[in-house]
């Protein structure tokens, strides 16, 4: 990070304040260059990093390197050529995509609160070390996920993590699905009832994989149809709507559906060529109630097993006996 500051530094589009080392906009504008692609300062959204420096000589410049109080130590600070002091928020995303991903590099992603002033930021001070255009070809923002129709939060008691997606009961791939029922750049509302019916539709395109047949060839029509639709700024929405219209497309060689899918996983990532049984994340209890069935089978305790069954199905899973181990899953609601 130093040393990359040190490069903008040579190029002129630096200056010093009490506080630290600030990136020059005006100076980088007066180059030739364009500052602010992405948005502009005045569409900054809740949560953007604004600079509160009185002695910035633009509203729009920011902080490069950040020079520590000489009454108190910082946890994290390091000497620097400018002195001791700290980086600036934007010029570490830089630096790490530079020495990750070269001074050029296609795809940048992150949230929508970061279009307005960190991605700006971010160009401006890596074109101005590199002289390099562009620094990122595309620029995608996801929007917010919304949970009940609101904010997640950890005050709120909804601030889901995948422990929770297993500890319910749901495979990971269930919320995969979910996730790509709704577009990156359009607000998608996380509900429990949502994540249930994205993976009861997963278990049926499971259950529809393993009756079709052996694969023959790639159906060109629907490969070139589901391209298109992930090739239009990624309508993965519309992309699964592409895998329903194949499978009910009588005229399409069932062999022939299998092949089309396996192609379209490349993508979707659901493991539609591997997954004999939907990989469920079973809760700990219902697994210790499978042990004891499995205890008491072992026993000929077949009236115990019985109803270690029945406790298992009230509380929403199925277990099927099989050669190697019994296979769980989960009940699916009407």
């Amino acid at each position: 990070q130093i040393d990359l500051i040190q490069e903008i530094e040579n190029q002129g589009f630096t200056y010093k304040t009490s506080d630290g080392i600030y990136f020059d906009v005006v100076a980088y504008e007066n180059a030739g260059n364009t500052y602010g692609t992405l948005s502009t300062l005045d569409q900054r959204k809740e949560g953007a990093r604004v600079e509160k420096n009185p002695e910035r000589k633009d509203p729009r410049d920011f902080a490069l390197w950040k020079f520590s109080p000489e009454e108190e130590q910082r946890d994290m600070e390091w000497k620097s050529p400018w002195g001791k002091g700290f980086p600036g928020w934007h010029i570490e995303c830089s630096a790490m995509s530079m020495k990750y991903l070269g001074e050029q590099f296609d795809i940048h992603i992150g949230g929508e609160d970061l279009r307005s002033t960190h991605h700006p930021n971010e160009v401006a001070q890596s074109e101005a070390a590199t002289n390099k255009h562009p620094f990122v070809k595309y620029w995608m923002h996801g929007s917010f996920l919304l949970v009940d129709d609101g904010r997640m939060g950890k005050s709120l008691g909804n601030a889901y993590a995948l422990h929770d997606i297993r500890e319910r009961g749901f495979s990971p791939l269930a919320l995969r699905y979910f996730y790509l029922t709704g577009h990156y750049r359009k607000q998608l509302n996380f509900t429990w009832e949502a994540l249930e019916a994205a993976s009861n539709a997963l278990g049926h395109l499971y259950e529809v994989m393993r009756a079709l047949p052996d694969t023959t060839s790639i159906d060109d029509k629907y490969q070139n149809a589901f391209k298109a639709v992930v090739n239009d700024d990624l309508n993965m929405p519309q992309a699964l709507a592409v895998v329903w219209d194949l499978l009910g497309d009588t005229s399409v060689d069932p062999g022939s559906k299998k092949a089309t899918l396996i192609d379209f996983d490349k993508v979707l990532g659901f493991n539609l060529g591997e997954q004999e049984e939907i990989d469920i994340a079973v809760p700990e209890e219902i697994g210790k109630l499978v042990e004891e069935r499995e205890k008491a089978r072992e026993n000929k305790d077949f009236d115990t097993a019985d109803e270690i069954r029945e406790s298992i199905e009230k509380q929403g899973y199925t277990v099927t006996d099989a050669e190697d181990s019994p296979k769980i899953r989960k009940i699916k609601k009407n």
